[in-house]
């Protein structure tokens, strides 16, 4: 039912082209976040979804932290490194992707070039109203 309802909410807000700004906060790091959506998941109470893109100027990085979210990343350009605390570091090339769980705690978030920039878009599922990022302890 999760997927379902999710897959149908994703669908309809792209095809809408909603953009809401709702408790989005930026990024640690020099990466530039930018809040597209907050909405709460039908038929899941107390759970909502937030997408953002964020955009690594060359050789930018994000400092260690972590996300109270399922966090799916998919890399719109350039490629970046990433890597939680007992996983290797891999890198991301545009189109693959990454998932981090609540559990984890985000180490390695930086663009893998020292000349391009990377982007990625990144779509949280949470607790409705918690902070989409802290940062590590």
């Amino acid at each position: 039912m999760f997927r379902t309802t999710f897959t149908a909410l994703l669908a309809a807000l792209a095809a809408a082209g909603a953009i809401l700004a709702d408790d989005v906060q930026d990024a640690p790091g020099s990466g530039t976040v930018t809040p597209l959506l907050t909405q709460a998941l039908a038929g899941i109470e107390g759970k909502e979804v937030s997408m953002v893109t964020v955009t690594y100027p060359p050789g930018g990085a994000s400092s260690a932290h972590r996300h109270n979210a399922d966090v799916f990343v998919y890399v719109l350009e350039g490629s970046v490194v990433m890597q939680v605390d007992g996983g290797a570091p891999v890198t991301l090339e545009a189109g693959q992707t990454f998932h981090e769980s609540p559990s984890d705690v985000h180490r390695v978030s930086r663009n893998a070039s020292d000349t391009k920039p990377a982007k990625i878009l990144a779509i949280l599922v949470k607790d409705q109203g918690s902070p989409a990022t802290v940062p590590a302890s």
